[in-house]
This record gives C-alpha cells, structure tokens and sequence, in this order.
C-alpha cells in the first residue's frame, strides 16, 4: 500500500479533476481499463496516465491490476463513493442553470416497501435539481396503482413484478432481487404445521410467489396475519407468530433469511418496474430518469 506524504499544514489541498475522476468511476465500473476507454472515448493508455496522476495525487494505490481485470483497493472503495457523489451533484449544479427550468407538478404511485427504502433519496435530489416541481406520492398495490396510472390518475408508477396479473412489457425494470423466507432467529414458526404465514393481501406478487411455491411442494399452510405495510408483515414475524416472503435486503436482525434447511422452497427473484402512463410530460420523465438512477446506483 502506498503511504500518503505528511503535507505542510499551510499548503492547500488539491482539487479532484471531474474528467479523472469520471474516468475512475468508470473504470471501477467496469472493471477493465480496456472498456472504460470505449465508454469515455479514449485511449486505454490515455486512462492510465489519468489514474497515475490521480493515485499520485492521493498518495494512494487505487487499483489491483490482474491479468484479465482490475479491482479496487480499499482506498479506492472508498474514493468511488465520493465520486460518484461529486459527479452527480456537479451535473445537478450545472444542470441548475444551463438546463431549462421544470415547473408543475408529478403524480408518483409506489409500493409501501419501496416508498420507505428508495423514494427519499429519490425526492431529495430531485428537489435540489428541479425546485419548482412538486411531486405528490401515492402509495398503494401495485396492482391498484397501475389501475390508477391507466385511469390517469398518475403520472408515473413502482410495480413490483411477479404474477400474472402484472407483466414487465409494461414497463421497464429497474431492480432485480431475490425473494426469501424470513423468521425471527432462533424461532420456532418455522417448524409449525401448518406453516403460518403473515403476507399481504390478495394482489401482491410476493404473496402469489410463496403460495406457489408452498403448493408446489406440497407444503400445508395457513395464513396467520394479513398486512399491507411491510412493517405489520415484520412485526409478526418478530414476535415469531409466522413467516414471510421477504426481500433479501430488508432481512435484518433480529429476522433471519430462512434457506434449504428451513425445509422451505426457493422463491426466486421479484422484479421492480417503473411504468409511465401515455404522455407523461417532462416533469415526470425528469423524476423518472431520477428514480432509474437511484436504483442503478444501488446495484
């Protein structure tokens, strides 16, 4: 590891390049010199030279260079989240004023667990970078949010994807995670039989995944506690009266992902798409290349 040089306490700190550090993030991104080269349009030698200058700059090494990839060093782990933050907020900046100004308002419908995970970051950058725009959230089904989207009574919808009734045509799909059974650590619900289950009600794609998957085990089941709100179907499951079908990224302690040992079958991915009514208008679609952005920046 490269040891960074003690500076005079008088001597000013430089300032990080935004063209260098677009080419860090791109190359961090994509793990090769070769391809970042072909996203920002230069040569790979070219992007070296840059990263030199910028680990000189540092004083610290910010790639493991392997024979068929590159990988961060924990400095550079870290230095990825400041770029990606100070690229983003210079677009926002210079979007600010040179971009023409939003006015009106949207109409946002989104399901329960992504209104509380994503939309606040959502909405905070878009309220620094088209001020004059309100945006008004609806939170619901989803099944019930697309009926009001083809009602035009929304402008922009969250989906989540996963039975029938809703098809990822409609829309584009803007997150991919896996769908998992959760208990209470230690519990016994589990073990029950037949397995209580605390699920949402009719309509929603995770309560249609795992009765289909408990029917196709052939798994005996009763339906403990019905909630719309992730936070009922969680509380449940914390006072260990049941499980649930839960995305693997709001599993957190005290709850547990439940896996093959459970004795409970795989549930597989669910999908979350981002649906526009007809002619939404340049205030939705500015708030909807923002919600694509969040979520591709969680990935």
């Amino acid at each position: 590891m490269t040891v960074a040089k003690a500076r005079p306490e008088n001597a000013s700190l430089p300032l990080l390049d935004t063209d260098t550090l677009r080419t860090f993030v791109a190359i961090a991104e994509n793990g090769s010199f070769t391809r970042a080269a072909h996203q920002v349009f230069r040569t790979p030698s070219a992007l070296s030279m840059q990263i030199k200058r910028l680990e000189e700059t540092l004083g610290q090494s910010l790639f493991i260079r392997e024979a068929r990839r590159v990988s961060l060093t924990p400095e550079g782990e870290v230095l990825l989240g400041y770029g990606r933050r100070l690229l983003k907020l210079n677009e926002e900046a210079v979007g600010r004023f040179l971009a023409p100004s939003l006015e009106g308002s949207v109409r946002l419908g989104t399901p329960d667990d992504v209104g509380t995970r994503v939309l606040p970051q959502v909405l905070t950058r878009f309220a620094r970078s088209h001020p004059a725009v309100q945006v008004n959230v609806n939170a619901g089904r989803s099944i019930d949010l697309l009926k009001r989207l083809d009602d035009g009574e929304l402008d922009l919808a969250l989906v989540t994807l996963g039975h029938s009734d809703l098809s990822a045509k409609r829309g584009e799909v803007v997150h991919t995670e896996p769908l998992v059974w959760a208990g209470r650590d230690g519990g016994v619900a589990v073990q029950r039989s037949p397995l209580p289950l605390s699920l949402a009600n009719h309509g929603c794609a995770w309560r249609e995944m795992a009765l289909g998957a408990l029917d196709k085990a052939e798994i005996s089941y009763r339906v403990a506690y019905n909630s719309e709100h992730c936070a009922g179907q969680e509380a449940a499951m914390l006072a260990d009266l049941a499980v649930a079908p839960f995305p693997a990224s709001l599993v957190q302690p005290p709850l547990r992902v439940l896996g093959p040992e459970s004795g409970l079958p795989a549930l597989g991915d669910y999908q979350i798409a981002l649906v526009r009514r007809d002619g939404p208008g340049p205030a939705a679609e500015a708030l909807a290349e923002q919600v694509v952005e969040t979520f591709r920046e969680r990935r």
